[in-house]
C-alpha cells in the first residue's frame, strides 16, 4: 500500500481565511494538536510577511519534535533566507518556494516571460538548498500553465535540488478527470521525476478540492496540500479530514493510506474551529454535527439492526464517542423506543403508544427533541393521575396596555365549563379561572418554571405545589408555551388531590 504524505497548511494557506487569522500563541497550540494528530509535514507560516509570521514559525520549530516544518518564500533571496532564519531551530525543517507558472499570472501579475520564470525558479531551489535538503518548488497556477511548460521547470527544478515538487489548483479551477489527467502526464513527461514526490494543493472554487486530490493520487502524487475543515483562501482548500479518512475506509480501491492518527481528527477540528471562529457546517463531512447522525425512520430501524447499513465509518475512528440517533418528526417508534430504552424506561405498550404520540406533536413545535423532553414526556405519561379535570382550550390576551385575560374551557367530568377571569398577569389570570371551575380550596405554595431545553423554542417545565386540608401535592407540566405548562402543572396537580381525596388515607 502506498504512503501518502500529508502536507498540513492550516496554520498558512488555512490562516488566509478572511477573519481566520491566528496570534503566535494560538498557531503554536493547533501545531502541538497537528503533531499529535500525525501529519508529515506542518507548513507554519510565511516568514517574510510579518514579524508574527516569522515568530510563529521559530516558535514552532524550536518546540515541536518529529515533523517536518515548512516555510513559505517567494523566489526571491530575501523570503527564502528569512523562511531559513526562522527554520533554523527546527528538527526537521523545510523551504517551500513558489513561482507563478501559468500565462495569465506571467503576463498581468508578474510581467516577464517564461524564461524568466524558469530561471528565477532554478535559483530559489538552489538558494533554498544551500540551507536545507529539503526544499519544496511549487508551480502557482500549475493547472492553467502551458502543459509543455510545467514539465520543463519541473524537471529543471528537480535537477537543480527540489525535493518535492507542487502542481497546485491555485483557483479551483480543474475538472478531476483533468487533473489526472495533468498529474499523469507529468509523471510520464518528466526524465527525472522519480528524484522528487508529486504533491498537489486543490483549492475548493467549484466544490472539487478533495475529489481532485484523490484523483491525483491515483495518477501518483505522493503528498497531499490540504487544511483542517477545509479552511482557506475563498472557497477554502481540500479538507484533510475527507481525504485522510477516503484512503482510510476505501483502502482496496486506492492502495494508498496514511500515517494520521485518526482519532484525533474530532479534537483537531474543533480546535481550529474555536480558534479561527469558523464554524464547522453541521453537514459537513466526517466532522459536522450530523455526520454521524440519524434522523429518518427508515434509516434509523436500519441503523439499530445493523450499524453497516447507514454507517460506512466508525464515528469512533475519527474521535466522535458514537453515532447520534436524532429524534425528530422523521423518527420512528423503534428509534423512540430505544432511547427510552437507553434512558431506563420500560413502557407497556400502552404506554409507549402514548408517548409516541405526544412525541409527535411536541415535534411539530420543536425543531430540536432533547433527552430532557423525552424524560419529561414519559414521567408525565407514567406518572399519570384520573383526569377529573381535562384541559381543552386556553387563550389568553396580555401586554403593556391591557389587563392580562385569561379563558379558559375545561372537562369536568362528561361536562364542559368555560370561565374567563383577569389577573396579575397572564399565569395569574389563568390560575384564577381554573380555580374558579374546579372550586378548588388549595393553597398555591410554590411555583417553579424552568427551561428544560436551550433556545427560544425550548420545553419549559412548571412545578406546582398545593396544600389542601393537610394534602400537600405536587403538579408537573411542561409545553413550548409556558403558560399552557403553567395550565398543565396546576391541572395535573388539582388531580392528584381528588384522587387522595378518593382514596382513604392509611392509619398507623
Amino acid at each position: 500500500m502506498r504512503y501518502i504524505r500529508i502536507f498540513d497548511t492550516t496554520l498558512r494557506d488555512g490562516e488566509q481565511s478572511p477573519g481566520a487569522s491566528m496570534n503566535v500563541e494560538e498557531k503554536l497550540h493547533v501545531a502541538r494538536q497537528l503533531a499529535r494528530l500525525n501529519v508529515d509535514v506542518i507548513e507554519a507560516g510565511f516568514p517574510v510577511a510579518s514579524p508574527g509570521d516569522f515568530e510563529a514559525v521559530r516558535r514552532i520549530s524550536e518546540e515541536i519534535r518529529g515533523v517536518t516544518i515548512a516555510g513559505l518564500a517567494r523566489a526571491k533571496d530575501l523570503d527564502i533566507e528569512r523562511a531559513a532564519e526562522a527554520l533554523k531551530p527546527a528538527e526537521m525543517g523545510r523551504i517551500h518556494t513558489f513561482i507563478a507558472t501559468s500565462d495569465i499570472h506571467l503576463r498581468y501579475k508578474l510581467r516577464i516571460t517564461r524564461e524568466e520564470v524558469l530561471e528565477a525558479a532554478v535559483a530559489a531551489v538552489r538558494k533554498a538548498r544551500s540551507f536545507t535538503g529539503d526544499v519544496e518548488f511549487s508551480a502557482e497556477d500549475a493547472t492553467r500553465s502551458d502543459r509543455d511548460f510545467l514539465c520543463r521547470i519541473t524537471e529543471e527544478v528537480i535537477k537543480a535540488g527540489a525535493t518535492t515538487v507542487n502542481i497546485p489548483d491555485t483557483v479551483g479551477y480543474a475538472i478531476p478527470q483533468e487533473f489526472g489527467e495533468l498529474i499523469e502526464h507529468l509523471m510520464n513527461r518528466v526524465p527525472n521525476i522519480d528524484r522528487a514526490v508529486i504533491s498537489v494543493h486543490c483549492h475548493n472554487d467549484l466544490g472539487l478540492a478533495v475529489a481532485n486530490s484523490l484523483t491525483a493520487i491515483m495518477k501518483g502524487a505522493g503528498q497531499v496540500e490540504c487544511t483542517i475543515n477545509g479552511i482557506g483562501e475563498r472557497a477554502g482548500n481540500a479538507a484533510m479530514e475527507e481525504i485522510v479518512m477516503s484512503l482510510k475506509t476505501r483502502p482496496r480501491f486506492f492502495d494508498a493510506d496514511t500515517r494520521v492518527v485518526t482519532e484525533e481528527i474530532y479534537k483537531t477540528s474543533r480546535l481550529v474551529s474555536k480558534i479561527t471562529g469558523m464554524v464547522v457546517q453541521p453537514n459537513k463531512a466526517i466532522v459536522g454535527a450530523n455526520a454521524f447522525a440519524h434522523e429518518a425512520g427508515i434509516h434509523q430501524d436500519g441503523f439499530l439492526k445493523e450499524r453497516s447499513t447507514y454507517e460506512i465509518m466508525r464515528p469512533e475512528t475519527v474521535g466522535i464517542p458514537q453515532s447520534k440517533l436524532v429524534l425528530g418528526k422523521h423518527s420512528g417508534r423503534h428509534a423512540f423506543k430505544e432511547r427510552l430504552r437507553e434512558l431506563g424506561y420500560e413502557l407497556s405498550e400502552e404506554e409507549l403508544n402514548k408517548a409516541f404520540e405526544r412525541f409527535k406533536r411536541l415535534c411539530d413545535q420543536k425543531k430540536y427533541i432533547f433527552d430532557e423532553d423525552i424524560e419529561t414526556l414519559v414521567s408525565e405519561e407514567v406518572k399519570k393521575v384520573p383526569e377529573v379535570y381535562r384541559l381543552e382550550e386556553l387563550r389568553v390576551s396580555s401586554g403593556t396596555s391591557v389587563r392580562p385575560t385569561a379563558s379558559v374551557r375545561l372537562r369536568v367530568g362528561d361536562r364542559v365549563v368555560e370561565r374567563t377571569e383577569q389577573g396579575d398577569g397572564p399565569v395569574d389570570a389563568t390560575y384564577c379561572a381554573i380555580a374558579k371551575i374546579t372550586e378548588t380550596k388549595s393553597h398555591l405554595e410554590r411555583f417553579e418554571i424552568k427551561s428544560i431545553t436551550g433556545g427560544t423554542d425550548a420545553l419549559g417545565e412548571v412545578i406546582v405545589t398545593l396544600e389542601e386540608d393537610g394534602r400537600t401535592v405536587r403538579g408537573y407540566g411542561s409545553d413550548t408555551d409556558i403558560i399552557v405548562a403553567a395550565a398543565k402543572a396546576y391541572l395535573n396537580a388539582l388531580n392528584k388531590l381528588e384522587g387522595k381525596k378518593r382514596v382513604p388515607e392509611k392509619g398507623i
